[in-house]
């Protein structure tokens, strides 16, 4: 199948005259995005550039570069009304970088003025430029120029405001961007921007639901034919549909991030200020999207659209690519998905017979909603816990389905740690791969594996399917 998928927030019919024309299609545009191409060549991992190396860049250089970039800001900002402050702020953080020497970058300021959440609307374009570190990508803060849109329908909109209130969250989609999100990137996160100081606290949060979507088509679909799944008529069309896609997993998305900050939590939702065992970032995250799940099989009862597609898609990505996508050290999306199969498989709503993978249906819904409420009952009873007998039950948890490395030494219990240590350092003891892939997923990943790179710097305008 070699059909491009179509962009992401098409509506049928011709444009309206009142459509604002699209940055990309704007001369400006690639004059912008080739100066930060340039810069990001020049770039050591803090962002700074290396000045004293013969032959290398000089300051005239960089200065040449961020000067391209201003003057195409100039013809773009008024493509981007609402985008003025930041884009005043952007100028005068480049220029100020400029001016220090093009040294290890402060864009504080513009960030600081950089709002997306408070406009929430459609189809809304912005233009970003941040020196940054791409989350499942450029582990450096390179210079990133990326032109994305909004999606918040009106749905959407109505569900967040009367049962989902998560004023951060922003759901985007790629027009076009810079080498760092030619990656497996699908976040665009304040916390991953250069600046002089951690801001009090974020207001906003985009996640790319057309990079999530078109991965998932692609992933979803080996997946099936390998394993010689049959689905249901309509998760088939789901598949063939991209903008379906793009709604679920942008409705997912919303849950998700909210749950992080809601329920009987032990501990700070984010677990930003703590050393854990990853198998407490992989509850975490499964915690979540079971959530997700489980408000998914309420909305599609009270007859929300989107809703049932929800489900198919956490359920596919978290049994399909999550657990053979990445490296095995501390994985914990990986051990998510490994214990959703794990706890599907031993209630026996997922057989692996015949070299073919068959499904119940029917039990899916409320076998899956089971493990749920297993994690929230970890969560509600570690509020009374010590942190380290509460990681011993998250291990517990966990063992009960997904066999520990023959060698790990938290198998073997408590007494073989050396408790005097302060919990942080016993997460030293913790092994790289704690929970090894099964016998089933090492098989799956090998035959999965180009597929899975296939989705590198994939959109919504990639081909549906990976040459062979």
């Amino acid at each position: 199948m070699t059909e491009l998928l179509s962009p992401v927030g098409a509506r049928e019919g011709a444009a309206s005259p009142a459509t604002p024309p699209r940055v990309v299609e704007h001369a400006a545009w690639p004059v912008l995005k080739g100066a930060v191409e340039v810069i990001r060549g020049w770039q050591r991992a803090d962002g700074s550039v290396d000045l004293d190396t013969e032959g290398g860049p000089t300051l005239a250089d960089v200065r040449q570069q961020v000067e391209r970039i201003l003057a195409a800001l100039d013809e773009l900002a008024p493509l981007l009304p609402h985008d003025a402050e930041y884009h005043r702020a952007l100028a005068a953080d480049l220029r100020r970088w400029v001016e220090q020497g093009a040294q290890v970058p402060d864009f504080l300021d513009s960030l600081l003025a950089f709002h997306p959440s408070q406009g929430r609307a459609d189809g809304l374009q912005h233009l970003v430029v941040f020196p940054m570190y791409t989350q499942n990508g450029n582990p450096d803060r390179n210079l990133e120029a990326v032109v994305l849109r909004m999606v918040w329908p009106d749905w959407l909109a109505e569900l967040e405001r009367t049962r989902y209130d998560n004023p951060m969250f922003c759901g985007i989609t790629f027009e076009d961007f810079t080498a760092g999100y030619d990656t497996n990137s699908a976040v665009l996160f304040p916390e991953t921007i250069a600046v002089r100081q951690a801001p009090e606290r974020f207001s906003w949060g985009g996640i790319f639901c057309d990079r999530e979507a078109a991965r998932f088509r692609r992933v979803s679909e080996a997946a099936v034919g390998l394993l010689g799944l049959e689905l249901p008529e309509d998760v088939r069309a789901m598949l063939a549909d991209q903008q379906r896609c793009q709604e679920a997993f942008v409705l997912w998305d919303m849950i998700h991030d909210r749950t992080h900050s809601h329920g009987d939590l032990p501990f700070d939702p984010f677990m930003i200020k703590q050393r854990q065992p990853f198998w407490m970032y992989g509850l975490e995250e499964l915690r979540c999207d079971l959530t997700a799940f489980r408000e998914a099989v309420q909305l599609a009862a009270e007859g929300v659209p989107q809703a049932r597609d929800v489900q198919y898609a956490i359920l596919f990505d978290r049994l399909f690519r999550f657990p053979v996508t990445g490296e095995r050290v501390r994985n914990y999306d990986g051990l998510g998905g490994q214990l959703l199969f794990a706890h599907l498989h031993q209630r026996e709503v997922l057989r692996w017979t015949d070299n073919t993978l068959h499904v119940d249906w029917e039990r899916l819904p409320a076998v899956t909603g089971e493990l749920c409420e297993r994690i929230e009952t970890l969560y509600r009873e570690g509020i009374d816990r010590p942190k380290l007998v509460h990681w011993f039950a998250a291990y517990d948890l966990v063992s009960g389905y997904l066999p520990p490395h023959p060698g790990s030494v938290w198998a073997r219990g408590p007494r073989a740690l050396d408790l005097d240590l302060p919990p942080r350092k016993l997460v030293d003891e913790v092994l790289p791969d704690e929970f090894p892939l099964s016998m089933f997923y090492e098989a799956l990943a090998k035959k999965l594996r180009k597929v899975i790179a296939s989705t590198r710097g994939i959109t919504a305008h990639s081909p549906v399917e990976a040459a062979a």
